[in-house]
């Protein structure tokens, strides 16, 4: 059962007595706390007894013929089309990428729009070809679809619902999640790219020509790194709330601490000098084509060869290690040179950026 820390969660506040208030937030803990009280709650126990595992970015199946991983998001960007990329193209992007995390190499594709009455067709049109195109360049069919049109104001110009289902090829590459002290932590490329890009074009910043989003395919690096038999623990690819939220939900599941330098993060110099300007920390910021990588001791080398075969991770870098449990959950390192506590994304940064 996915019911992936990606979503664009509310939090969780205290209204009138016997009430429970929803504000919008970012993937962190009030968000784990909004799943798994108030949705995980009802099917878990259904989903386990069916042998599927929950809380991960897809969910692995055994239909006892083939082994398949299921997926599901929706999309509500704004703007629709953005430095890099657009709704259509992240839709595709965005489903295929929860598919390889578990794994699984990306087959089929349902698409659902729901689009606000009196769009223009054109619009519509350029964003089902980047869906197209989109597909065609990962080899994902779309088989399946629905089409609401809804009155205005009822949604924002349009919102894109897609699901997904991989192939596992080996359950021995499927990541087991269980982490341990001396762990090391990577990323597959320069963070933060794809929320600065899509608050730029939303803002009109016109900061920065070459600003981009990172909004691409992870399966040819998962693949890759199973092509090079790297025993990798953890995959995540780093959307909502950033690396931040991805180290923070590693730490609370495993009970240990994540410790990470700042110097060894990669950060291109367009979105280092956007996120200073803005007073924005690159960590908490949206990715959509960079995963975070957990592997054992000993591995980060031959991790980063495989991941540097790829051009969408040829940037790949390590960036710390896990640790036993100390008094943050996730350390960095920054300028002063000693390890500081780094907070969890607790509200909604950048809104509508997936």
């Amino acid at each position: 059962m996915n019911e992936g820390l990606d979503w664009q969660c509310p939090r969780l506040v205290d209204g009138p007595p016997g009430q429970v208030t929803l504000l919008h937030g970012e993937g962190g803990r009030g968000s784990r706390e909004f799943l798994r009280r108030w949705i995980h709650s009802k099917f878990s126990a259904a989903a386990t007894a069916d042998g599927v595992d929950g809380w991960s970015d897809a969910a692995r199946l055994d239909s006892g013929v083939a082994s398949l991983a299921f997926t599901t998001d929706s999309f509500v960007v704004s703007p629709l089309f953005f430095p890099g990329g657009d709704i259509g193209r992240l839709a595709v992007v965005g489903t295929a990428n929860d598919l390889a995390m578990v794994g699984a190499r990306p087959r089929w594709l349902s698409l659902s729009l729901l689009i606000e009455e009196g769009l223009p067709i054109a619009i519509l049109e350029r964003v089902l070809e980047s869906v197209r195109v989109t597909a065609a360049e990962l080899s994902l069919t779309v088989v399946t679809g629905d089409t609401k049109v809804l009155p205005r104001g009822g949604v924002d110009q349009l919102y894109v619902n897609t699901s997904g289902i991989g192939q596992l090829l080996s359950l021995e590459h499927a990541p087991s999640g269980d982490l341990s002290p001396g762990d090391e932590l990577l990323v597959s490329g320069p963070i933060g790219q794809h929320g600065m890009a899509v608050m730029s074009a939303r803002e009109s910043l016109g900061l920065s020509s070459d600003l981009q989003s990172d909004c691409g395919s992870l399966w040819p690096v998962v693949a890759a790194l199973q092509a090079a038999q790297i025993p990798y623990k953890s995959l995540r690819d780093a959307t909502r709330g950033g690396l931040a939220a991805v180290l923070h939900e590693w730490a609370e599941a495993s009970g240990l601490t994540m410790a990470i330098g700042e110097r060894e993060i990669p950060v291109t110099a367009s979105v280092r000098g956007m996120a200073e300007l803005l007073g924005i920390d690159p960590l908490f910021v949206a990715n959509e084509g960079t995963m975070v990588i957990a592997v054992p001791t000993g591995w980060s080398e031959r991790c980063l060869a495989a991941c540097r075969t790829v051009p969408i991770s040829r940037a790949a870098a390590c960036i710390g290690r896990v640790t036993e449990r100390q008094q943050a959950a996730v350390t960095v390192v920054r300028s002063l040179g000693r390890p500081l506590p780094l907070d969890e994304p607790t509200t909604a940064m950048l809104p509508r950026i997936c």
